[in-house]
């Protein structure tokens, strides 16, 4: 399963979904509840979870994390790092009932996507990060990534990696190029494009190939957007939704364009140069999954020092070498472009890692679906992709 998959269908993600709707008064956590007692001062640890292979590797000892192992010679914190997030709704369907319950989760820091992440501010289910003990993310953190709707000034979020939802194809075979989201729907692609599956991945790319602003998108926006899509599915034009198997599809040749994640298209690439991401005329989306410190931790302030410590540029830098999403510290460019790898320095100059102004200028961060919104748009949408 793929680090943002998320709803496959209102099954599993219906009980998290009820939680955040009309659950919400029994669920919610005043701010006075969320702290914990903070053991960092004397007991030097903390759990972390994370995605499969969303971190740096040794090449010869891949149980070895260099950047993490860097922090405990540096600190003395030790840190139990566990791979346990395969699907936002899974993930929250593990660890909610300890926090609807007011009850420690075991985890003293996590990565989640940001739509999940805006369920948990919601929820009051995660803790204000003290910004004046991390001055790395106060310095370093990407303007454009610092003040997303759903937590206003990053307060209770930092993100870990960054990414953009655009437009992947393979430009020989197709024999032209692709610019536009609209010319998806030109006839020579009937029956070779796909779309992502989950309705969060999916709406912001189609609603801006309609000029809608996503920062502040309308139901009216969604419907339309709902119309056409479906329109699309009845004339067979659309093959069918996909998570990250699109990748099999593109490579194929099963599949000539798609919508795509960024950090996929650069593996892509390596293997394929045929391969073209694109960020449309009309915008694509910017994304972020982020680090949270989920209340009752027991390490809080270790869990603080951590992520700062991956906001330091060279920190940041030999991250980004390996897991190659949009870097959310673009401090770290200088440092890449400064290595004497040429391939290492390479990634300096992809606008995949480092958006350079003119894509900057292209891409928005979404406003999230809300409490109320959620059941209707995901019966709505699913009913469309077929889950």
């Amino acid at each position: 399963m793929n680090r943002r998959s998320l709803l496959r269908a209102l099954g599993a993600g219906a009980a998290g979904t009820v939680l955040a709707g009309c659950g919400v008064p029994a669920a919610y956590v005043e701010p006075g509840d969320r702290a914990g007692h903070d053991s960092s001062d004397t007991d030097h640890r903390l759990h972390f979870a994370n995605w499969p292979l969303y971190i740096d590797t040794d090449d010869e000892n891949t149980s070895k994390r260099p950047t993490l192992d860097a922090f405990s010679k540096r600190t003395g914190i030790s840190v139990t790092y566990t791979e346990e997030i395969n699907d936002n709704d899974e993930f929250f369907g593990k660890i909610s009932p300890a926090l609807m319950n007011r009850r420690q989760t075991g985890r003293d820091l996590i990565v989640i996507s940001d739509w999940m992440a805006a369920r948990f501010v919601r929820l009051g289910w995660v803790q204000e990060m003290d910004r004046a003990k991390q001055p790395n993310v106060a310095k370093y953190l990407d303007p454009q990534l610092r003040s997303p709707a759903f937590d206003e000034g990053r307060r209770h979020s930092v993100p870990w990696q960054s990414g953009i939802t655009g437009i992947a194809y393979n430009r020989k075979r197709l024999g032209r190029e692709i610019r536009s989201t609209s010319e998806l729907w030109a006839d020579d692609l009937r029956g070779k494009v796909t779309l992502l599956s989950g309705l969060d991945e999916a709406f912001a790319l189609l609603m801006q190939g309609n000029g809608a602003d996503i920062t502040r998108w309308t139901a009216d926006d969604f419907h339309t957007m709902c119309e056409q899509v479906e329109k699309r599915v009845r004339s067979k034009h659309i093959r069918r939704f996909t998570g990250n198997d699109y990748i099999k599809d593109l490579s194929t040749g099963d599949v000539l364009a798609c919508q795509a994640y960024s950090g996929d298209v650069i593996q892509l690439q390596a293997d394929n140069p045929d391969i073209e991401f694109v960020v449309p005329e009309e915008g694509a989306e910017l994304w972020a999954e982020s680090l949270m410190i989920p209340n009752l931790a027991r390490h809080k302030r270790n869990a603080e020092r951590l992520v700062d410590h991956y906001y330091d540029p060279e920190i940041a830098a030999e991250l980004a070498t390996w897991v190659n999403y949009v870097c959310p510290v673009p401090a770290a460019r200088d440092v890449l472009a400064s290595s004497k790898d040429e391939e290492t320095a390479a990634l300096a100059e992809d606008p995949l890692i480092f958006p350079d102004d003119a894509m900057r200028q292209r891409l928005a961060i979404a406003r999230d679906i809300t409490a109320e919104e959620r059941m209707d748009y995901a019966k709505k949408w699913n009913a469309i992709v077929g889950l």
